[in-house]
């Protein structure tokens, strides 16, 4: 097995990791914090926006089934990533769009997807390219949110929506 990862902020990581846990060649998905000030953040401090962590996903991968470039293909089909520290209802910098690269690789193909992809949208695309920091895995009750709570209020509205629109266009 070639394995890889990508650390990916789209917003709420609940969703995030709901739609990446969908995707075959995915083998793991961990909600967690990166780009921020202080160790070991808690998920209330994160939510507070005063520590710059991003609310985030760590996705490991096998090459030979999916590529970096399609998993940013699905990240950028699957959120707004024209909105300015803004996903929907959640707003501050801790749900910016952004896509933390760990090498020049990396930095270069998701600058080329942005590039690519500056026509498609009306208004510019504002995910960041930042180097990777240290990833904090999230506290265990974030884990497979959706899978656990899909009746949840939030859940049902926002993240279910997201993974069927995701589901019928693997198809």
């Amino acid at each position: 097995m070639n394995k890889d990862y990508a650390i990916l902020a789209a917003g709420c990581f609940w969703c995030t990791e709901a739609i990446f846990d969908n995707v075959s060649g995915i083998y793991s998905v961990y909600p967690g914090y990166i780009g921020g000030k202080i160790k070991n953040p808690s998920y209330e401090q994160v939510c507070s926006g005063k520590t710059g962590h991003a609310e985030a996903v760590r996705i490991e991968f096998e090459t030979s089934e999916i590529s970096f470039n399609k998993i940013l293909d699905i990240f950028f089909k699957t959120h707004d990533p024209t909105t300015l520290n803004r996903q929907g209802n959640d707003v501050g910098t801790q749900y910016r769009s952004a896509i933390f690269y760990n090498n020049e690789s990396k930095f270069e193909i998701a600058n080329q997807k942005i590039d690519e992809l500056k026509d498609y949208y009306e208004n510019k695309i504002v995910t960041t390219l930042e180097k990777e920091t240290k990833f904090y895995i999230a506290e265990e009750y974030h884990h497979k949110y959706f899978s656990k709570n899909p009746y949840n209020a939030y859940c049902f509205a926002v993240i279910k929506p997201k993974v069927e629109k995701l589901k019928s266009n693997l198809k």
